[in-house]
């Protein structure tokens, strides 16, 4: 009887994390086929991703309130739907990283870039943001980064990822900073 939840608990994590997985597959579809769509249908699609993205967000607030064995499996998960909603990361493979808890496998992708980079096959331009992605994502991930790295990030860090960067490193800690307290007009 010790066993009991656990298999639920397993079967909801495998859930949420394959719906999570379809929505970042779905953004990362999207920006591969972004030159085949106008502009008007690839923001239609774009915006609808993130609404299921902020849908998603707060079915996981609901199960944190009440289900603290989940708590913090499902507060990594939103912390990378949040930056996605938010925008503050822009390439859907790192957020899934993110998300999955890999910083081994981001660290290879930063691996990659950095030869992308010095062959010409990335532009210096998408380099930057996704380094950027990474580095934080890592940060985040509690993993150490090297000084250079460090003063990568705090030279060309935007709003976006700066806004990121002051969420709580406790991911259990909510309410994020990305969704503040709706302003009533209380004249």
């Amino acid at each position: 009887m010790a066993s009991r939840g656990t298999t639920e608990t397993s079967k909801l994590k495998q859930n949420l994390e394959e719906q999570l997985d379809r929505l970042m597959q779905q953004l990362q579809d999207l920006e591969e086929c972004r030159e085949e769509l106008d502009a008007d249908e690839y923001e239609e699609t774009k915006k609808e991703t993130l609404e299921q993205l902020s849908e998603f967000n707060d079915s996981l607030k609901k199960i944190m309130s009440g289900d603290m064995t989940l708590v913090d499996e499902l507060s990594g998960m939103q912390l990378a739907i949040q930056a996605a909603i938010s925008q503050a990361f822009k390439t859907p493979e790192v957020i899934r990283m993110f998300a999955k808890k890999q910083p081994r496998q981001l660290r290879t992708r930063l691996a990659e870039m950095d030869r992308d980079l010095m062959v010409g096959k990335l532009p210096r331009d998408l380099y930057i943001q996704q380094k950027l992605e990474i580095l934080t994502a890592l940060r985040k991930l509690g993993e150490k980064l090297t000084g250079d790295d460090e003063i990568f990030l705090s030279t060309n860090a935007g709003t976006a990822l700066s806004q990121f960067e002051r969420v709580s490193t406790d991911l259990g800690q909510f309410p994020c900073t990305f969704f503040p307290a709706p302003v009533t007009d209380q004249d």
